[in-house]
C-alpha cells in the first residue's frame, strides 16, 4: 500500500521513513538517525510528544493510484491552462484591438482615453470572480459537481468565442461596448476553475519537504497560458497584415475558444471520475467556510494571503498584456517584436516558477517570497531603461529579469497558503484570499499603468508603483510565521470529523482516500 512507513535498521540505529507518493519521481527513502538527528524532513514531533510521519497517499493499489494522481494532475493543469488562455487572449487584445473596435468615440478628443477603457474593461471580469466562486460552491452542492463543471467550461468558452463574433461600435454602435462587458463579466463568473482544489491536493499529497516542488505544478498553468496566448497572437501578426489583423484576425483566438470547450470536456471527463478528483472535491466541501465565519475567525490570514498576492498578480498582468502594448503603440516596435518579448518572458516565468517552488523546500517559503520580492522592488523601476530602448534583446531581457521575481514569488505560494490556514476553512481561506489578491493586485494593474503614462508622461513612473505594491506584498509576507513551513496539516482528523457527521459523503464520494501527514 502506498503512504508511509516506518521501520527500524538495528544496526546502525537509524530510521528509516519510505514515502511513496503520487509522482513516481518523488517517492524516496529518507534515513533518519535519531543520535544526530532524531526529527528528519518528513517526521515531527506534535505539541504533545507525538511522532507524526507524512502520508502521502493511502489509497490502494500503487501502480492504479499513480496513474490517476499523474492524470488528475495533467488534467487540472490543462484545464487551469484553457482557463488562462481564455483570460489572457482577452487582455492582449485589449492591448492592441479593442480601444479601436469597441470604444473607439472615446479615443477622438483623448486618443489614450479608449485604452484606458479598454484596460478597465479587463478588469471588471475580476470583480465577478468571487461571485462565480460562491455560485459554483452552491450550485454544486444542490445539483452536483458534474454540472457545475460543464457549466463553468461552456460558460468561460461560450463567453470567449461569442466575444469573437461580436459586431464593433461602427456596426452597432453603444451596444458593442455594453455587450462586450457582459460577456467580460460572464467569463469572470464562469472562471471560479479548480486553482484552490488542484493547489489543496498538490501539496497535501506530497512529502513534507517537497510541498513547494509539488505546489508549483498548479501555478504554472499560468506562465503556460500566456505561452499559448501569445504564441497564437504571434501566428496571427505574422502571417496577416496590420489591416487583415485589426479587421477580422484579431476575432480568431476568440472563436478557437470552441475547439477548447471540447478538449476541456474531453479533459475533465477523463478525470471526473478518479479517486483523486473525487476527492477533491470533497476536500472542498469540508475545508470550505462560509465567508463570515471565515473573515470572523481568519481574517488575518484571508488579508495577508491577499496582499502577498497583490504585486506578483500586478506584474504578472505588465508581462501579460501591457508590455506588448507598450512597446507597439508607444514605443512604436513591430507588434511581432513585442510578442516575441513576451514570449520569452512567458518562458522565464514559466522556469522560476517552477525553481521557486523547488527551492522554497531548502530556502524555507516566506525567505524565497521576499528574495522574489527584492528582484521586483530593485528592477521595477530601471528596467524602464532597458524597455524604453526599442531593442528587441533589451526588451525582453527586462521582461525575463522581472520574471526571475515573479517565479519566486509564485512558485511557492500553493504550499505557503496551504501551510497558512487551518484544514477547516483552508479551501474557502486559499481561494478568497487568491482572488481578492488579483483584484486588488492584476485586474486593474494595466489600467494604472496607462493612467500614470498618460498623466506623466515618465514610464519610470510604472515601476514606482509596481515596487510600492512589492514592499506592501513584502511586509505580509514577513508576517508569515516561518514556523509554519512543515507543519501537520491535519487533513486526516477534519476527513474524519467531516465524514461522522456526513455520512452519505462517503457513498457520494466512494470513500475517497484520506491524505494527511498525521497517523
Amino acid at each position: 500500500m502506498p503512504g508511509s512507513s516506518i521501520r527500524l535498521h538495528p544496526d546502525p540505529p537509524h530510521l528509516v521513513i519510505r514515502i511513496t507518493c503520487a509522482y513516481p519521481a518523488f517517492s524516496t527513502d529518507r534515513s533518519v538517525n535519531p543520535s544526530t538527528y532524531p526529527f528528519g524532513d518528513d517526521v515531527v514531533p506534535d505539541p504533545q510528544g507525538e511522532i507524526m510521519t507524512h502520508t502521502a497517499s493511502t489509497s490502494e493499489g500503487s501502480h492504479t493510484t499513480t496513474r490517476e494522481e499523474r492524470k488528475v494532475l495533467a488534467g487540472t493543469l490543462v484545464g487551469t491552462t484553457i482557463e488562462w488562455y481564455d483570460f489572457f487572449i482577452y487582455a492582449q487584445a485589449a492591448a492592441f484591438v479593442l480601444a479601436a473596435q469597441f470604444f473607439a468615440p472615446l479615443g477622438e478628443d483623448n486618443a489614450g482615453l479608449a485604452q484606458v477603457i479598454a484596460w478597465a474593461s479587463l478588469g471588471i471580469s475580476f470583480l465577478f470572480r468571487p461571485l462565480g466562486a460562491i455560485l459554483a460552491g452552491h450550485l454544486g452542492d444542490k445539483y452536483g459537481r458534474k454540472i457545475v463543471l460543464v457549466m463553468t467550461l461552456v460558460g468561460m468558452g461560450a463567453a470567449t468565442m461569442l466575444i469573437g463574433l461580436l459586431p464593433t461600435y461602427a456596426a452597432i454602435g453603444v451596444w458593442a461596448p455594453i455587450l462586450l462587458i457582459f460577456l467580460r463579466i460572464m467569463q469572470g463568473i464562469s472562471a471560479g476553475g479548480e486553482w484552490g482544489g488542484a493547489a489543496l491536493m498538490s501539496v497535501e499529497h506530497a512529502p513534507r519537504h517537497k510541498r513547494g516542488l509539488f505546489g508549483a505544478f498548479p501555478q504554472i498553468g499560468v506562465p503556460l497560458g500566456v505561452l499559448l496566448a501569445t504564441g497564437f497572437m504571434f501566428a496571427l501578426t505574422s502571417t496577416l497584415t496590420p489591416e487583415q489583423f485589426e479587421s477580422w484576425g484579431w476575432r480568431i483566438p476568440f472563436l478557437s475558444s470552441a475547439l477548447l470547450i471540447v478538449v476541456g470536456h474531453l479533459i475533465r471527463r477523463s478525470v471526473d471520475e478518479s479517486p483523486v478528483f473525487k476527492e477533491m472535491q470533497l476536500r472542498k466541501k469540508e475545508s470550505s467556510a462560509p465567508l463570515g465565519q471565515l473573515f470572523k475567525h481568519n481574517k488575518r490570514e484571508v488579508s495577508l494571503a491577499a496582499l502577498i498576492f497583490v504585486a506578483n498578480n500586478a506584474a504578472g498582468y505588465l508581462v501579460i498584456a501591457f508590455f506588448a502594448s507598450y512597446g507597439a503603440k508607444t514605443l512604436g516596435m513591430e507588434r511581432s517584436e513585442t510578442l516575441i518579448a513576451t514570449l520569452v518572458g512567458g518562458v522565464g516565468w514559466l522556469v522560476f516558477t517552477m525553481f521557486g517552488g523547488w527551492i522554497s523546500d531548502s530556502w524555507g517559503r516566506v525567505r524565497t517570497f521576499q528574495i522574489g520580492y527584492a528582484v521586483i522592488i530593485v528592477w521595477a523601476v530601471p528596467m524602464w531603461w532597458l524597455l524604453d530602448t526599442a531593442s528587441l534583446p533589451l526588451f525582453a531581457l527586462a521582461i525575463v529579469v522581472l520574471t526571475i521575481g515573479l517565479g519566486l514569488s509564485y512558485g511557492p505560494q500553493s504550499a505557503l497558503y496551504a501551510e497558512m490556514f487551518p484544514a477547516r476553512v483552508r479551501y474557502s481561506g486559499v481561494s478568497i484570499g487568491y482572488a481578492f489578491g488579483s483584484i486588488l493586485g492584476g485586474a486593474f494593474a494595466p489600467l494604472i499603468a496607462q493612467l500614470l503614462l498618460n498623466e506623466t508622461g515618465l514610464s519610470w513612473t510604472i515601476g514606482a508603483y509596481i515596487a510600492a505594491l512589492g514592499v506592501v506584498s513584502f511586509v505580509a509576507v514577513s508576517m508569515v510565521s516561518k514556523k509554519l513551513q512543515g507543519s501537520d496539516l491535519h487533513v486526516k482528523e477534519v476527513r474524519e470529523e467531516y465524514l461522522s457527521s456526513h455520512p452519505a459523503a462517503a457513498d457520494d464520494m466512494q470513500a475517497a482516500p484520506i491524505t494527511g501527514n498525521k497517523h
